[in-house]
């Protein structure tokens, strides 16, 4: 198996946390030959979709946990596997690598497919499952805002297409920086701003549920630092082992068969309590966190997932 890797720069990651890191290290233990390129290495060349970039070794040694080959310029429909796996943000950089690598439909597996990555970004595919989600607003216009603040109380508010816990803004009824807020997030650029009603059960965590190919795998629960609304783990979130509930189950059931239909075999969603509140496709955490606490071979899973497509 020959497998690509479209990721951001490889040199700082951390290796004892980086799911892009340890999927290179499964399909490797199976012999594949990895390749590696950044971004902004990818290309449509005369109906050829092409990336600059290097051969790869990986190893888990912190500090030289990686080799790279010379570097030469790729057809990647000559492999069998292209990983879309840099981080967002969701912009029209990220979005032009969906729409090249859509290209190589009917030649080489793209995980996740890029189609449907591009069309169901983490905060707009849970609008699929309204049942399941809390009160949810997309919107620019501060008024309309404001009227869901008063319809609903305490809510969370950032940028709709963010990551990483970046702008996100916990706002109670008697918080007087709405108006501020709305002005600095539509001085920076042009697109809506998503609300949720504010779930008092994160104090209890934001858990991440890892699905593969549709079926839920395991979960981590992420638990925010004192003081903190948003639990991301590099934002200073702790990593807790906890299992699933059936309320869990019963969310992971309800979105899994689009999730399998669309292509995208590694998801991971998050739900704080009794609510689903994202659907992250474009570039999912948790896989060693989840490997250490539970024993299970999330990776291992994955590449079983990517083969029996490939083979079917």
């Amino acid at each position: 198996m020959r497998v690509a890797f479209q990721m951001d720069p490889i040199a700082p990651i951390d290796i004892n946390a980086d799911s892009t890191f340890r999927l290179a290290e499964a399909a490797q233990a199976r012999g594949a030959e990895l390749f590696y390129y950044t971004p902004d290495r990818l290309a449509y060349d005369e109906g050829r979709v092409t990336a600059r970039g290097c051969p790869l070794t990986v190893r888990r040694e912190v500090g030289n946990h990686f080799t790279l080959g010379s570097e030469t310029t790729l057809d990647l429909a000559s492999m069998d596997v292209v990983w879309l796996r840099q981080d967002p943000p969701f912009d029209m950089g990220y979005i032009t690598t969906t729409h090249v690598l859509e290209r190589l439909a009917g030649q080489t597996l793209v995980v996740n497919d890029p189609f449907w990555v591009r069309n169901y970004p983490e905060k707009l595919l849970v609008l699929e499952f309204q049942d399941l989600t809390p009160p949810t607003l997309i919107a620019r216009d501060l008024e309309t805002i404001r009227q869901f603040r008063e319809r609903h109380g305490e809510m969370i508010l950032k940028p709709l297409y963010g990551n990483g816990g970046a702008g996100v803004f916990r706002l109670p009824e008697s918080d007087r920086n709405l108006v501020s807020l709305h002005e600095l997030f539509t001085g920076i650029n042009r697109e809506p701003l998503i609300a949720q009603k504010f779930i008092p059960d994160v104090s209890n965590g934001d858990k991440r549920i890892i699905l593969v190919d549709g079926e839920a795998v395991g979960a981590i629960n992420r638990v925010p630092p004192e003081g903190e609304t948003r639990s991301n783990l590099h934002v200073g979130g702790r990593a807790e082992q906890i299992g699933l509930t059936a309320r869990d189950r019963e969310i992971c059931e309800a979105i899994g068969p689009l999730l399998r239909e669309k292509g995208q075999v590694f998801v991971g969603i998050d739900v704080i309590g009794d609510y689903l509140t994202e659907i992250n496709v474009t570039s999912p955490t948790g896989i060693q966190e989840l490997e250490r606490f539970d024993g299970i071979d999330v990776a291992g899973a994955i590449w079983d997932a990517i083969e029996a497509r490939l083979s079917g």
